[in-house]
């Protein structure tokens, strides 16, 4: 693990919470993003290393949308940046952790993984890696 990458936070009115997170943050958002896999549309913060990563669905299936259903808005995810996202999770899985999202497409250049929250204190854990250049 290189270090704490970002927090994801779940939100239901995205603008509110970028005024609020700007506020507390003393900067506004750096970049609005649509994962269209994961039908989320994300803003980001940078937070002195890490950054902070507002969520909000784009799709009443997505699993944001599932979430805020059923836990409301607050803390989705914890990501941590690693060097080799498949030799980190075969470490893992080695340990007998288990990973619910397999390494994908996500946002802000990242390529993902989640780990199953009940094997990690009921945190839903993202492991993220920077992708390969295209070219």
């Amino acid at each position: 693990m290189k270090k704490l990458e970002h927090i994801g936070i779940a939100v239901e009115d995205l603008e509110t919470a970028e005024r609020i997170f700007g506020d507390v943050l003393g900067s506004p958002s750096y970049k609005r993003e649509e994962v269209l896999g994961e039908a989320v549309l994300t803003s980001f913060f940078q937070a002195g290393e890490s950054k902070v990563e507002l969520l909000v669905p784009t799709s009443p299936d997505s699993a944001i949308a599932r979430h805020l259903e059923k836990r409301g808005p607050g803390l989705h995810h914890i990501a941590f940046l690693v060097d080799d996202l498949e030799s980190e999770l075969d470490r893992l899985r080695g340990l007998g952790y288990r990973v619910v999202v397999e390494p994908k497409k996500g946002a802000d250049g990242k390529r993902i993984a989640f780990l199953h929250p009940g094997d990690t204190g009921k945190v839903l854990v993202e492991l993220c890696a920077e992708a390969a250049p295209q070219g």
